[in-house]
């Protein structure tokens, strides 16, 4: 058995199709289906039903789906040892959130290149929806996003930290330093949110709507750099944000967390990738950066 039959069958497996499967390793559809037909003729079994359009595993497809991936895996060790200790290369694809990527990656990324400097890295933003498909068609490599805990079985999980959402503003903001802010008080101010369908604006609107509340930003932007910049410039202004995006301008004195009277939201920062994907060097290089450097453990706050 080819191991390249392998790496096929898994990928058809996770796409559920012959041509999408062909696209992304490169083949046409005529050359996947041909390999797929081998391999069941080698292991005498069917691994996959045709009807009309629709590819579906067969029980024993299902069976195979650890053993493929056990022979990946001897595979990828095997070719780890006669590199020996080379520095990774290739390409490297991280899927995130926006605001992960402007205030928790930049440090991150710049000491990864330092690590694996023959590493292209490329970052993929969207909202959670449009990461979620990343990882499934395996447009990403790794998928570092802001959720509630949010855990599906094609996905390893390699950790998750919680992640307070607060409300934000300038030092010099008359609610800095105040405790027991009603949060009518603060819906009033004018403010700049993220945009509708980001994980915590949602959650925070169906709170808002069982007080009978309702949000009424002046600004919004999926950018929270441009909202925490906004924040410094207008004495007035309000935000409502993950606090790792205004936490070093509130260590500097420049930024207030404000104590809002009212439930607390909190999210997850999670980094996972899927199940079938083959680890390369150059991704397990980061996974271990990142738990060192921010995950649950690191020391990060």
């Amino acid at each position: 058995m080819e191991i390249r039959m392998a790496v096929t069958f898994l990928r058809v497996a996770e796409l559920g199709s012959f041509s999408r499967a062909a696209e992304q390793l490169g083949y046409s559809q005529a050359a996947v289906t041909v390999q797929m037909k081998q391999l069941e003729r080698e292991l005498g079994t069917q691994l996959f039903e045709r009807i009309g359009r629709r590819i579906r595993l067969t029980e024993d497809g299902a069976r195979f789906i650890p053993y493929a991936q056990e022979l990946l895996k001897a595979a990828r060790n095997a070719r780890t040892f006669v590199q020996g200790a080379r520095t990774p290369s290739g390409r490297l694809r991280i899927g995130t959130a926006e605001s992960l990527s402007i205030s928790v990656l930049p440090p991150v990324l710049l000491q990864f290149h330092r690590l694996c400097p023959l590493v292209e890295t490329s970052l993929h933003t969207g909202l959670i929806s449009e990461l979620f498909d990343m990882v499934r068609q395996n447009h990403v490599d790794l998928l570092y996003f802001l959720d509630k805990k949010t855990d599906f079985p094609d996905w390893i999980k390699v950790f998750e930290r919680p992640e307070p959402i607060v409300f934000a503003a300038s030092a010099s903001h008359p609610f800095a330093g105040r405790d027991h802010i009603p949060l009518e008080e603060v819906l009033a101010e004018p403010m700049a949110l993220t945009e509708r369908g980001v994980s915590y604006r949602y959650d925070l609107e169906q709170m808002l709507a069982a007080e009978k509340l309702e949000l009424h930003p002046f600004l919004e932007t999926g950018n929270t750099d441009i909202i925490a910049s906004l924040l410094l410039r207008h004495r007035r202004m309000v935000s409502f944000l993950p606090q790792y995006v205004v936490q070093k301008q509130v260590r500097a004195g420049r930024l207030a967390v404000l104590r809002v009277d009212g439930p607390r939201l909190q999210m997850w920062s999670q980094l996972v990738y899927h199940k079938n994907k083959w680890i390369t060097p150059q991704m397990q290089a980061f996974l271990e950066l990142m738990r060192r450097t921010v995950g649950p453990d690191s020391g990060e706050a």
